[in-house]
């Protein structure tokens, strides 16, 4: 498997003209939309994500092959999804509230084939009684495989909401599981 290093993520906060455009990458679990801006994606959403971005804010549709950074970010997620790759090293670009860029440190930090709570990480960042906005910003993630959202389950270990789609969710840590706990399993 590849594990490369953590992906440059930086954040934006200040208004600037740029060059944003969009491809939409076969998958295995569907039409992954990637959207990128200038050097950096912005954004990786399936159909049916809960919070899509608005058509205006996807840029021009470009061919996949035909931009470097989207074409090497759908060869990442098919490496990731095909088991053969661990982390991605994608320049990524954020631009929520500062609560919500917390958060999304905080989800590049959990390791593969790992989960954590909302509860945790509202732990981690200082007050527990934050898991609920914790859920939120989860939620709202714009990055849901390359900042691995999907890690993240219930206080009792359920598959609570993913803006992919549960059953997405599903798939992605069950690609995740060590292979010793796949073998243990009755069924």
């Amino acid at each position: 498997m590849r594990t490369e290093r953590s992906p440059t993520v930086s954040t934006t906060s200040t208004v600037r003209e740029t060059t944003r455009r969009h491809a939409f990458v076969p998958t295995s679990l569907g039409d992954l939309l990637v959207v990128a801006e200038d050097d950096a994606v912005v954004g990786d959403f399936f159909p049916g994500h809960w919070y899509p971005p608005a058509a205006a804010d996807t840029g021009e549709r470009v061919e996949e092959d035909d931009d470097e950074l989207i074409s090497a970010t759908a060869a990442q997620v098919r490496e990731y999804l095909a088991g053969q790759r661990v982390t991605f090293d994608v320049p990524l670009r954020t631009s929520g509230d500062a609560f919500s860029e917390q958060v999304w440190a905080r989800l590049r930090q959990i390791p593969y084939g790992t989960t954590t709570t909302y509860g945790a990480i509202a732990t981690e960042l200082g007050n527990r009684a934050l898991a609920q906005r914790v859920g939120q910003a989860v939620g709202h993630n714009p990055l849901s495989i390359v900042v691995p959202c999907h890690r993240v389950v219930g206080s009792d270990g359920s598959l609570t909401g993913f803006a992919g789609g549960l059953e997405r969710k599903r798939a992605l840590l069950a690609l995740e599981e060590p292979a010793d706990v796949q073998a243990s399993r009755l069924f």
